[in-house]
């Protein structure tokens, strides 16, 4: 039995599809069961609850660990390793960079709870994606205004990943035990900024889409207006200037030698999901 948690996002939804489609028992955790697709077992959880995370963890094999971007993530981290009981194996979703100068806020969300794995007695897998393909439906209020797309990166590109991608090397750490004690960097096939996403979208909907960069004064300010504190602000203003000047500008073969094959293309994801820009 495998626990899912973050079971209605992103990842989350995919992963339940490809363990239902290989008839692995499968549990989903979420705040919101009413959204988990029917027959599946589900479990309302919430990391905020220690008793509703035992009831989640219960009888459970592995886990796959995953929550909201943000400075709760060690907390939450830590609640369910605490509660995690029986379960002989994790795997958890980190992000690139993990660890690395310039990438303060996504290394203090993350190492914590990345350090408690490696330290536990349990198999485990970490991965760390680039920038994920779904980041570019933030766009579509722009696109469907006809407005230019925003970007905080400039002209700095990433090994943008397809999230099925990411749920296929989940699948196959959960199920087997040939990618133990293995810290993956999963990135797609080619290196991508916001305009080089944004020209592929364009050709995909027939429509020219034009891209303006966000200084970072002006970035920080947006930040600040919408309740962010100075500190926090600060240090995504430097995760987003690492990406800037070319931190992010790589790719990785973690996912081909995973899957047995080649990352999707951004182009291939755009397509798949065409109908979600309008």
């Amino acid at each position: 039995m495998i626990l899912v948690t973050g079971a209605t996002g992103t990842i989350g939804r995919t992963l339940l599809r490809l363990l239902t489609e290989r008839d692995v028992p499968v549990r989903a955790m979420s705040r919101t069961p009413e959204r988990i697709p029917a027959g599946i077992q589900v479990v309302q959880g919430d990391y905020e609850d220690p008793d509703s995370l035992r009831k989640a963890v219960d009888g459970v094999d592995a886990v796959f660990l995953v929550s909201a971007p943000g400075a709760t993530i060690p907390r939450y981290d830590l609640a369910l390793l605490d509660v995690a009981g029986d379960a002989g194996k994790l795997v958890k979703i980190s992000a690139m960079k993990t660890g690395d100068f310039g990438f303060r806020a996504t290394s203090a969300w993350h190492l914590p709870g990345e350090q408690a794995i490696q330290d536990s007695d349990r198999e485990w897998t970490i991965l760390r994606p680039s920038v994920f393909a779904s980041n570019s439906l933030a766009w579509v209020p722009q696109i469907k205004a006809g407005e230019a797309i925003p970007t905080y990166y400039g002209d700095g590109g990433a090994g943008v990943v397809d999230p099925r991608d990411i749920a296929a090397v989940a699948v196959e750490a959960l199920l087997t035990s040939d990618h133990n004690k293995q810290i993956y960097t999963l990135t797609g096939s080619e290196i991508l900024s916001v305009a080089d996403q944004a020209a592929h979208l364009g050709k995909l909907l027939g429509k020219s889409l034009q891209v303006i960069d966000v200084p970072s004064d002006q970035m920080r300010a947006g930040m600040l207006a919408q309740g962010m504190d100075n500190d926090a602000a600060d240090l995504a203003v430097e995760g987003y200037e690492a990406v800037r000047s070319g931190a992010a500008a790589f790719v990785t073969d973690d996912v081909t030698r995973v899957l047995g094959r080649a990352p999707r293309t951004f182009q291939q994801w755009a397509q798949d999901h065409k109908e979600l820009f309008g």
